[in-house]
């Protein structure tokens, strides 16, 4: 018999969240909006959402 070659596997998870922020869509008016996530003066992401 042949020998089996043993293979390794490496992963890196990102970091959970430890904090969440929660928005209340029911409390806002009917219309277009638009979302920005804003971090030391560099946006990270925008996003834009609409109320019907």
């Amino acid at each position: 018999m042949s020998k089996k070659k043993l293979l390794g596997y490496n992963v890196e998870l990102e970091k959970l969240p430890e904090k969440k922020i929660f928005l209340n869509i029911n409390a806002m008016e009917k219309g277009d909006y638009e979302l920005n996530i804003i971090h030391q003066n560099k946006l990270i992401k925008k996003t834009t959402f609409k109320k019907s």
